[in-house]
């Protein structure tokens, strides 16, 4: 019989069982009437008859919850043999974030003290061919992390569409860079509108169906609607960024209430009272430690935050993350065996993940790659957005193209949100010293900047795009489209004469444009005579207000974002 099967035939909290062996430093498994055992629970050896009848091995297993769109039944328990365990709790690396399935993150590591049980929690899904295969240790890690608004479980009927098929409400895609130096948590909104592409989809029979894509609707749909599954979101994710998830995980809004519990609450912090009926959330400005239903009323609310919408609660949601992975990371939670196995359970059995993350040696091999991060170099940040302008209320939003694509090649090219400065300094000292110093010195006001622009090898009307940035976005209204450059060009390039330089510096600036780009040469003259400097956009140009070098340029400066390591309170 496992752990909990032991402790609950006793009414024995199955994690105050573990008890430290002073003599190995290992955490073990300690039974009333039982002497000292190996760390982890395995198959005994045959020994004299215990005083008391200890009742045949049997599997617990609590109700299980109604399953989201496709989900198959629980898998068989590995057969696998359980890989050896580490020694000592505090040396466990435990990392966690992203609202409701990103909080399940951290049950990789803790679940290793044992494997074979927790095994049998783990639903999964096919991920369709959309995933990259799975992670891997050697190199940059993409999850994305799904919370659904699916209302069952205990007490989640009251809130709202009880018979919700349960839609993509929270997405986080977590970046951890190749080094394991620096993270981006980016949060997408469920109301962004996308177009979600064709998703072939496995059915209950193990036949595929391929689910019609849709255009211009909300993300949210991308899971539950039609049938859709994690795949799908996966798939949409992968058409809005260019970034191709290695796994998906997927949680609803029990993960939220059974771990916040587990870990005995998360503080946060009010900057105002709230009463919000909608979330059913009611707290004094201050701090609180709140955990179980008030977490779960916490993170839905958002009609009491802010601009009172879905990008309110998400900036509440990440001040919530960023106090529950501090948590997590304390010597409270890493050194205490019932926090550790509540943790386990309850993570476990909320947890929904691909077919390439499907037991719990796969999640603890991630948690440990998770845990070699500083939280202080994870960055929450939220995809740039505006509102829907086809709407006269607008309720919807449509992404701030030149920013957005900005983030998105940032999180490609594993650049941090943290150390982009670090980055463009070391990127300038291998340039030519004389090279580097064309972007130093004064420079111009947009509004005294002259350019032509020319496509030299980029998508078929570039330069009439980047025309249009330019002028209403960027301030640079002198500026005009001179059709294309007589050839291609690899990299884009500007050129200018000697007493235009601080105008060439401003428009660098703007385009992110490197010192090597910088071609001093020749003015030209400009339809109204004057003249002018000219910007030729080169095959590696990535679209309207988008900075040309991802490496040496920085996060777009309204870019809502936050670092784990801060407290801050809900306005």
């Amino acid at each position: 019989m496992d752990a909990q099967g032991r402790g609950q035939a006793e009414g024995i909290d199955p994690a105050d069982q573990w008890v430290l062996n002073p003599d190995t430093g290992d955490y073990e498994l300690r039974l009333p009437s039982s002497a000292p055992q190996s760390p982890v629970p395995r198959p005994r050896r045959a020994a004299p008859a215990p005083e008391r009848e200890v009742p045949a091995p049997r599997r617990r297993r609590t109700t299980p919850e109604e399953p989201p769109p496709g989900r198959r039944d629980r898998r068989r328990q590995s057969t696998k043999k359980s890989a050896k365990k580490k020694s000592r709790a505090k040396k466990i690396l435990l990392w966690t974030g992203g609202t409701m399935a990103f909080v399940v993150l951290a049950v990789g590591a803790a679940g290793y003290l044992y494997l074979q049980h927790l095994n049998d929690n783990i639903d999964s899904l096919p991920d369709d061919g959309a995933s990259t295969g799975g992670f891997r240790k050697d190199q940059a890690i993409n999850i994305l992390l799904i919370g659904t608004d699916k209302r069952t479980g205990s007490g989640n009927e009251g809130y709202g569409d009880k018979g919700s098929a349960g839609h993509a409400d929270t997405n986080i895609l977590l970046h951890v860079a190749k080094d394991r130096s620096n993270a981006t948590a980016l949060s997408i909104p469920r109301d962004l509108i996308v177009d979600i592409p064709d998703c072939p989809t496995t059915q209950e029979d193990g036949s595929t169906k391929v689910i019609p894509g849709s255009t211009g609707v909300r993300f949210n749909e991308s899971l539950g609607q039609g049938g859709r599954t994690p795949s799908c979101t996966m798939r949409t994710v992968t058409e809005l960024t260019g970034v191709k998830p290695d796994n998906f995980m997927v949680a609803d809004f029990n993960a939220v209430k059974t771990l916040t519990s587990a870990v005995g609450g998360v503080e946060v912090c009010l900057a105002k009272d709230i009463d919000d009926p909608d979330s059913h959330l009611n707290l004094p400005a201050g701090k609180h430690t709140i955990e179980g239903e008030d977490a779960l009323a916490f993170v839905r609310t958002r009609h009491s935050v802010g601009f009172g919408g879905d990008l309110s609660r998400i900036e509440l949601q990440q001040q919530f993350l960023s106090s529950l992975m501090r948590k997590l990371k304390s010597n409270d939670t890493l050194t205490s065996p019932t926090k550790m196995v509540k943790l386990a359970e309850a993570g476990t059995n909320a947890l929904t993940v691909d077919a390439k993350l499907d037991d719990i040696g796969k999640l603890k091999d991630l948690g440990l790659e998770l845990g070699k991060l500083n939280i202080k170099n994870l960055t929450f940040a939220t995809v740039p957005v505006k509102d829907n302008p086809a709407e006269k209320t607008p309720v919807t939003v449509v992404l701030k193209e030149g920013d957005a694509q900005q983030v998105f090649d940032m999180v490609k090219n594993d650049v941090s949100f943290t150390e982009v400065e670090q980055k463009k300094k070391a990127k300038q000292k291998k340039e030519d010293a004389a090279v580097a110093a064309r972007l130093e010195g004064e420079k111009s006001e947009p509004a005294e900047v002259r350019v032509r622009i020319l496509n030299g090898g980029a998508s078929s009307g570039s330069a009439g795009r980047e025309l249009t940035y330019l002028q209403n976005e960027a301030g640079i209204t002198k500026s005009e489209n001179a059709g294309n450059a007589p050839a291609d060009i690899a990299r884009t390039t500007l050129e200018y004469a000697p007493d235009q330089a601080d105008q060439a510096r401003a428009l660098a600036e703007i385009l992110g444009l490197s010192g090597a780009a910088m071609k001093p040469g020749e003015s030209v003259t400009n339809s109204q005579g004057l003249p002018a400097m000219t910007l030729t956009l080169g095959k590696d140009f990535k679209g309207a207000g988008v900075k040309l070098d991802a490496t040496s340029g920085e996060a777009p400066k309204d870019l809502q974002k936050s670092t784990a390591d801060k407290v801050e309170c809900a306005k």
